[in-house]
């Protein structure tokens, strides 16, 4: 076990006190061994410090001035030791298979960059009526979605696409992985079910205009990118992977 190597998982947090140790619990439930967590407060003003703090030792957190999450997953990954990469946010969950899964595959192919799973959507009731331990009830099914959470990067991905862009406080998933493609990332889909996304009266992306601004910010920053490229053409894009029977964005 000791020759495998280190995943870290990153934790951006700002006002999670009710999750926070559910989505930890989660990892520690992993079948995969070699892990660290670092929960990357950003600028909480409820217990979500507190929390994690008595989670233990083995949990390192870290707080910052309220920057958004692109700027705390990116002082995640400044502090993280691992060789693999792993985010999760503080409402959502982990199957246990997740690290096993992924980590054997970029274990068993060295070019492959990105392995991601598919996500399951469950809708909440609003937070004070919730139970955190459990998803809630299912919406729709599986899909594979341009979320972090659902993926393991080789931490070398990072030095090639470069970090998160501050800019995008909403999307800032959907605009690295664009830029991975560009870059040439290899991502491999898998049906699995590795992520558990709660659907509740807090996220973030409920603000749906908002939401949608910053997602057509990422896509014109991508094809600025591309006709600004030299000797590229800007409808020439590497097709998102699919996996077969699984819907997809």
């Amino acid at each position: 076990m000791d020759n495998l190597p280190l995943v870290s998982v990153i934790i951006p947090v700002l006002n999670g006190e009710r999750f926070l140790a559910a989505a930890v619990a989660s990892i520690r439930r992993q079948r995969y061994p070699r892990i660290e967590i670092i929960v990357v407060d950003d600028g909480s003003t409820d217990g979500t410090v507190a929390v994690a703090r008595s989670l233990g030792d083995a949990v390192r957190c870290v707080s910052q001035a309220n920057a958004g999450a692109p700027a705390a997953r990116n002082r995640g990954l400044d502090l993280a030791s691992g060789d693999l990469i792993a985010f999760l946010d503080a409402d959502d969950l982990w199957s246990e298979d997740k690290l096993e899964v992924q980590a054997g595959q970029l274990l068993a192919d060295p070019e492959l960059d990105v392995v991601m799973g598919t996500t399951q959507l469950f809708l909440q009731q609003p937070m004070e009526e919730t139970d955190e331990t459990t998803p809630g009830e299912p919406a729709g099914p599986p899909a594979l979605l341009l979320s972090l959470g659902s993926a393991l990067f080789r931490r070398t991905v990072f030095d090639r696409v470069g970090q998160f862009d501050t800019s995008q406080r909403m999307d800032d998933d959907v605009d690295w992985f664009l830029r991975a493609l560009e870059a040439g990332a290899r991502i491999l889909p898998l049906g699995n079910v590795v992520q558990y996304y709660r659907r509740h009266d807090r996220n973030i992306t409920k603000a749906r205009e908002v939401d949608r601004r910053f997602y057509l910010i990422a896509l014109k920053k991508s094809l600025d990118r591309r006709r600004n490229a030299p000797g590229a053409a800007a409808s020439t894009f590497p097709a998102w992977p699919q996996t077969p029977g699984v819907p997809g964005v």
